[in-house]
C-alpha cells in the first residue's frame, strides 16, 4: 500500500534553516510528481511546492519562493524540502502528497510539524 512518511520537523529560530524529508513506499516513486503542502495552526491547507518526476522542474508558492527548495532522490524514494530564512509565519504542519494520475493529490502523509519561534 502507498505510504508517505514525513520527518525532520522541529523548532527553529527565525532566520534559521531546516530540511524535512518524506519517505515513500508502495508505489513507483519515480513515476509521480510530488508535492509539499502545509497547514498553519487554525488555517487551511496551503500548497507550497511541486516537483516533476525527474526533479528538473520545480514550482513554488510566492510565499516561499527564493527561500525553499524542493528536491527528490528517486534511488532512495525520498522527497525533500530545504527551508532557509525561516519566518514565524512558516510555522505549520508540513505534508508530502503524491500527485495522482487524475487531477489533484491522491495520497498524503501524516505530516511533520515545523515551528519557527525565538
Amino acid at each position: 500500500q502507498v505510504q508517505l512518511v514525513e520527518s525532520g520537523g522541529g523548532l527553529v529560530q527565525p532566520g534559521g534553516s531546516l530540511r524535512v524529508s518524506c519517505a515513500a513506499s508502495g508505489f513507483t516513486f519515480s513515476s509521480y510528481y510530488m508535492n509539499w503542502v502545509r497547514q498553519a495552526p487554525g488555517k487551511g491547507l496551503e500548497w507550497v511546492s511541486t516537483i516533476n518526476t525527474v526533479g528538473d522542474s520545480t514550482y513554488y508558492a510566492d510565499s516561499v519562493k527564493g527561500r525553499f527548495t524542493i528536491s527528490r532522490d528517486n534511488a532512495k524514494n525520498t522527497l525533500y524540502l530545504q527551508m532557509n530564512s525561516l519566518k514565524p509565519e512558516d510555522t505549520a504542519l508540513y505534508y508530502c502528497a503524491r500527485e495522482g494520475p487524475g487531477p489533484g493529490m491522491d495520497y498524503w502523509g501524516k505530516g511533520t510539524l515545523v515551528t519557527v519561534s525565538s
